[in-house]
């Protein structure tokens, strides 16, 4: 195997609600398929704080994304605004799911740029296979 499917691979989730990154945490463990490395979830309470971490880790290049995990339905700063801000920004963005609250707000997904999107309350088993998609595209661009 090489290097870049061999290291842990590293989920960003942002929520301001502790519940929802609970659940979440709980839905994906700590590897969400066999064919994928073991995983590490960073969780972030706030925008401001997802966006020092995420700038940090631009400058310095030491630790890579592979995923963000986005709640559409976080306050004071939803993730789907969040979603387009680092689609905007980032260089090779990582893949983004978002999560929202209606079926009907998939569209608002999209204007995000979200590759994907998932319901609350959360499905563990549609979230985990959702991720491992995701996560599989990430390590493909990583290669390409």
């Amino acid at each position: 195997m090489s290097q870049e499917t061999t290291r842990r691979l590293n989920i960003v989730l942002y929520s301001d609600d502790v519940t929802v990154r609970t659940h979440v945490a709980a839905a994906l463990g700590t590897r969400v398929a066999p064919d994928l490395a073991p995983h590490s979830i960073i969780e972030f309470a706030t925008g401001p704080a997802l966006r020092l971490y995420v700038d940090g880790k631009a400058r310095s290049g030491d630790h890579e994304i592979d995923l963000f995990i986005l709640d559409g339905e976080a306050a004071p700063e939803g993730g789907m605004g969040i979603a387009r801000q680092l689609k905007d920004e980032l260089f090779n963005c990582p893949p983004v799911l978002v999560m929202t609250a209606r079926k009907e707000d998939a569209w608002l997904a999209t204007w995000s740029r979200a590759e994907a999107n998932v319901l609350h309350p959360i499905d563990p088993f549609t979230l985990a296979h959702t991720v491992a998609d995701l996560l599989r595209t990430s390590i493909a661009r990583i290669k390409a």
